[in-house]
């Protein structure tokens, strides 16, 4: 049995992947904004092991997460199942002064990443919207370029990509990989999205948990138990150290050596 806490898990992806986890025999531990979203998320299934509140909006809401996770133990594996849609018109600030895209898709996973006791593994959500940008590192809060909603959506889930891969590098003990989903209809994606829901969640459950081999690797892409290539961009080690410590400056927290 494996002890995994999953991010923005009071409904969509993370609660389906938080249930089939549970039965398979693991412990999981679900993470919600707020109490309110706790509550939900209890009620839904009140077989989950615990409800980690807190809104990674901000940073002083990553690090209560981030409390609240590392004071029920160490676990063996991290979803990053935590994320936001894009939406166009204005740029949307936090209180650090952050794109609220920016803040909750990719500061979060990585302050998490860095704060939560190190677990033996890491999962990282990506989109297939990262395949279409570049690396845009001298603008990762979007302060010099008009505001475009999808272009800083597909960003953030580069971002993330980037993330999973240095991590990996970095930790070798640690097997940290990153996967797309696909477009499915959860209330990010829309009704209307054409994917498999029944799939989408279950990539990250067997990368958190699986013993099967192909999944007991690090560094890797995936989609539907598959690997897939990701943006050539995320395996640049130039890109990930400078995402990191861009990362690092925002947030004043390091990732630990």
């Amino acid at each position: 049995m494996s002890r995994i806490f999953i991010t923005g898990s009071s409904e969509g992806l993370g609660l389906m992947a938080g249930r089939l986890l549970a039965e398979q025999g693991h412990e999981v531990v679900l993470h919600a904004r707020n109490a309110t979203r706790a509550e939900d998320a209890r009620r839904e299934w009140p077989e989950a092991k615990a409800v980690v509140e807190g809104d990674v909006a901000t940073l002083a809401g990553m690090r209560a997460v981030a409390d609240g996770a590392n004071r029920l133990g160490g676990f063996d594996a991290v979803i990053h199942n935590i994320g936001i849609g894009y939406r166009e018109g204005e740029r949307i600030e936090t209180a650090d002064g952050l794109p609220h895209v920016f803040a909750i898709n990719v500061m979060a996973p990585y302050v998490l990443t860095a704060l939560i006791e190190r677990p033996r593994r890491l999962v990282y959500l990506s989109s297939g919207m990262h395949q279409g940008v570049r690396p845009a590192l001298d603008d990762l809060t979007w302060t010099k370029r008009p505001w475009a909603g999808a272009q800083a959506y597909a960003e953030s889930k580069l971002y993330d990509t980037v993330l999973a891969f240095a991590v990996a590098r970095r930790w070798p003990g640690v097997l940290a990989n990153a996967l797309e989903p696909g477009w499915v209809p959860t209330r990010m994606g829309g009704p209307g999205a054409p994917d498999d829901m029944d799939q989408a969640h279950r990539t990250q459950v067997w990368l958190a948990a699986s013993d099967d081999a192909a999944a007991r690797v690090t560094g890797g892409y995936f989609h539907h138990l598959r690997p897939r290539d990701p943006n050539p961009a995320s395996r640049d080690e130039a890109v990930q150290e400078a995402l990191l410590e861009a990362c690092e400056a925002l947030s004043g927290i390091a990732l630990p050596a």
